[in-house]
This record gives C-alpha cells, sequence and structure tokens, in this order.
C-alpha cells in the first residue's frame, strides 16, 4: 500500500493574491505590469491588464506563464537554452502555443508540487521577474 500527500490545487483566491502581490511590488517600484496566473491545466485564473502599460504586456505576460508552467522553471533560467545549439533552441516551434524565453514567467508550487504559474510583463524583464517571484514568495 503506498501513501501519497495530496496537494491543494491553484485557487481563484490564491491567483486574485498573486496578482495582487505582483502588482504591489510593480506599484512600488513605479512600474505599470499586466500580471497573468495560469492553473496546473494551462487555463488562465486571473488577469490583470493596465491600460497604462504597453499594448502587448498582457500577451507577454500570459506567453511567460505559459512557458514557465510547460518548463516548469523560471523563464529568467531559461533564456540561454534556447540560443542556437543549446538543448531547447528548436523547443518553440514544437509546441502548440509561442513561448517566451525572456525574465517574468515563474511557476508556483505547493508541497514541492507544480499547481500553476505566473506571467508578468510590462516592465524591463529583469524588474517582471522580480515582481512575479515576490508574488509567489507572498503566497507561501
Amino acid at each position: 500500500m503506498s501513501t501519497t500527500t495530496a496537494t491543494a490545487p491553484l485557487t481563484t483566491a490564491d491567483a486574485e493574491a498573486l496578482v495582487a502581490a505582483a502588482g504591489r511590488a510593480a506599484e512600488a517600484a513605479g512600474v505599470t505590469v499586466s500580471v497573468t496566473v495560469l492553473d496546473a491545466g494551462g487555463h488562465p485564473l486571473t488577469f490583470r491588464r493596465d491600460d497604462r502599460a504597453v499594448l502587448i504586456s498582457g500577451e507577454t505576460s500570459t506567453r511567460k506563464a505559459y512557458t514557465a508552467l510547460q518548463l516548469n522553471a523560471p523563464t529568467a533560467d531559461l533564456v540561454d537554452a534556447v540560443q542556437p545549439g543549446a538543448p531547447f533552441h528548436t523547443l518553440p516551434t514544437a509546441l502548440d502555443r509561442p513561448l517566451l524565453f525572456i525574465a517574468g514567467g515563474v511557476p508556483v508550487r505547493r508541497d514541492g508540487r507544480l499547481i500553476g504559474a505566473i506571467g508578468v510583463g510590462g516592465g524591463a524583464p529583469e524588474q517582471d521577474h522580480v515582481f512575479a517571484t515576490a508574488a509567489v514568495e507572498a503566497l507561501v
């Protein structure tokens, strides 16, 4: 007989808390961002788009979240892996949705298991990564 511990899924309340935390971190830095949170199946749970953000920031935040979810890694850690000759350089064309390999997408884990992802777009990639990471850390 094996025993397993169930991991609670990412809830809408969790997703809203992630968006709020990323928004607060961005506002504290004086940056306007869009934020997307996906569940473990890649379905959007919540989304924030600020009309003051760059128009494409909403699509960018979604693609960052999707990339972090699909590869179970922060997008900031994947940049070098998609350069020509690197391990993932053909991956973006092998999947149904386009991926985005710039910082700002972070997986969300609970009890060590992947339960979703957050993507932040609108600031510099390094800033977006900080905002997404701060949101995930605030959720734990």
